[in-house]
């Protein structure tokens, strides 16, 4: 019998297979769906392991090393910051990297960050031998290729994936084996002010446009109201379960894209088990790293690109603030930049950023005067174009900051425009004369 079909005898303890991890490595830590936790607890076990650095986008599911506990043994450092690292992060047991998505596979690669270690979860390896990252490949396969030692997590239920996403058996050093269902995520119910704000994008959407979104209620939103559109396709660094039913009701079939025609292209997947199974052994879907997926060279390429992405406040010159709160890190760059100014240069694109027109339960308005002291610029004013709140679309692209000002304030939430004209007007190098 060979070594691929007899793979199942190889595999060890989660304790064992962690062994090899030393005081002072660093390790890439695969994220989302494909979180390997059972290497994580196991790892957590070893008490005398000290100065660890953990490297990984969002991880989903029970993130042992981020109690309390662990400081000073595992240090999290992220890329994109996910809910289990926001309050880690905020009392310094834990830090944030700012970067963006598409630069983030080269920090392994370049041996800028010179991994040790990679923890990932795979599918089984086919015949010839070869696993996949299935539902992740973002930034895990640079890590996958670039760390000394590969220690894995086989799981029976993680998909197959194409793309280039393929992990040789017998680069792994350690592995064990598992057959336990994937983390999955599930959207909250549509509010009306998603709804209206799904209603204006899907407005903007033409046929043939290329699709990028993220996760959330508002991308759902939008997707829920392009049953009508004809010949959409997908270029994306990650999707999840809504643009299934498109694909199903023929909406989506992916034909006049020009870079990876006929088929969608993403750099990982979160959803539902429906997603899952989707994403399994279909040909359709490519996974390729981040460095690929969001490579402005790239989108652009391809007509209409319609980019999708959220904020959590927005100047009134167009500063998109999409990382923090004030100080406090929420989120990550991420992939909005490279497709905000890729949806820019392709031709008929249309960047978008949506968002609430306020937070708090009504009680602050997401379009503010100026970011709090602390926030973060993801997307800058001289990138900005099309901003969408449940109160109308403006497009600031070619508009002057007093003109910005006054098309921020016409889709704000009416209990905060005149305090916001207010302050436009009180700006005096604002005022044209």
């Amino acid at each position: 019998m060979s070594i691929v079909a007899d793979w199942r005898s190889r595999a060890i303890s989660p304790e064992d297979a962690v062994a090899p991890i030393k005081s002072g490595m660093k390790v890439f830590v695969h994220g989302a769906a494909a979180t390997p936790t059972p290497l994580l607890v196991a790892l957590c076990k070893r008490l005398e392991l000290e100065n660890v650095l953990l490297y990984h986008l969002h991880v989903a599911g029970d993130i042992p090393y981020a109690e309390p506990i662990h400081q000073g043994r595992f240090l999290s450092i992220s890329f994109f910051t996910g809910e289990a690292l926001r309050k880690p992060i905020e009392e310094g047991r834990a830090d944030f990297m700012p970067i963006f998505l598409a630069d983030i596979p080269g920090l392994f690669t370049s041996g800028m960050i010179q991994l040790d270690a990679a923890l990932l979860q795979l599918s089984p390896p086919d015949r010839h031998g070869f696993c996949t990252l299935g539902t992740s490949v973002d930034a895990a396969k640079a890590a996958a290729d670039s760390a000394k030692i590969i220690i894995a997590e086989i799981n029976d239920q993680m998909p197959r994936t194409h793309g280039n996403t393929v992990v040789p058996l017998d680069r792994i050093s350690a592995f064990i084996h598992t057959d336990r269902p994937l983390v999955e995520h599930h959207g909250s119910d549509e509010t009306p002010v998603e709804a209206r704000i799904g209603e204006l994008i899907a407005d903007l959407i033409e046929d043939g446009a290329t699709l990028q979104m993220g996760i959330g209620n508002i991308p759902d939103a939008v997707l829920t109201r392009l049953h009508s559109k004809r010949d959409l396709g997908v270029h994306t660094e990650m999707f999840s379960d809504r643009i299934v039913d498109l694909v199903e009701a023929g909406v989506i079939t992916n034909r006049l894209k020009k870079v990876h025609p006929n088929r969608i292209t993403t750099s990982f997947v979160s959803g539902s088990k429906r997603l899952f199974d989707f994403v399994h052994e279909n040909p359709m879907v490519e996974f390729h790293p981040c460095n690929r997926t969001n490579d402005t060279a790239l989108i652009r390429q391809n007509d209409k690109v319609v980019a999708i992405n959220s904020a959590l406040e927005i100047d009134l010159t167009g500063q998109v603030c999409a990382d923090s709160l004030g100080h406090k890190i929420y989120s990550g760059i991420g992939g909005q930049m490279d497709f905000i100014h890729g949806a820019a240069l392709s031709r008929g694109g249309k960047p978008i950023i949506a968002i609430p027109s306020t937070a708090a339960r009504g009680k602050a308005s997401r379009i503010v005067p100026e970011l709090k002291p602390g926030a973060g610029v993801v997307t800058t004013r001289g990138h900005v174009h099309w901003v969408v709140t449940e109160y109308g679309a403006v497009n600031l692209h070619g508009k002057t900051l007093r003109e910005r000002g006054e098309a921020l304030i016409s889709i704000a939430h009416p209990d905060f425009r005149s305090e916001l004209r207010k302050t436009l007007n009180e700006t005096r190098h604002y005022i044209v004369r």
